[in-house]
């Protein structure tokens, strides 16, 4: 067309985006040792034991504690890891 201005649309991503983000939470129990929940925190989630032990504390003081976020296939992924040593999650939109 002539005369018209080209518009430049945004690019588009996939499976980042916050309307697709979920989030897998942790609950606490009165099983598992700290220790245990901190390995396990971080098989699941590859974070390091600093980011691991704050999760800990915070799954113990407040009960539940959101331990991960991303896409679904990824938050089934860590939800089944931690669940492996019976740990109780769920993941939210």
């Amino acid at each position: 067309m002539s005369g018209s201005k080209e518009v430049e649309l945004p690019e588009i991503t996939t499976g980042t985006g916050v309307a697709n983000a979920a989030k897998v939470i942790l609950f606490n129990d009165e099983w598992h040792t700290f220790d245990e929940v901190i390995n396990q925190i971080i098989k699941a989630t590859r974070c390091g034991i600093d980011k691991a032990e704050l999760l800990t504390w915070e799954v113990h003081n407040k009960g539940k504690s959101c331990v991960y976020d991303g896409d679904m296939p990824e938050c089934l992924k860590v939800s089944n890891i931690l669940e492996e040593i019976s740990l109780n999650t769920k993941i939210e939109f």
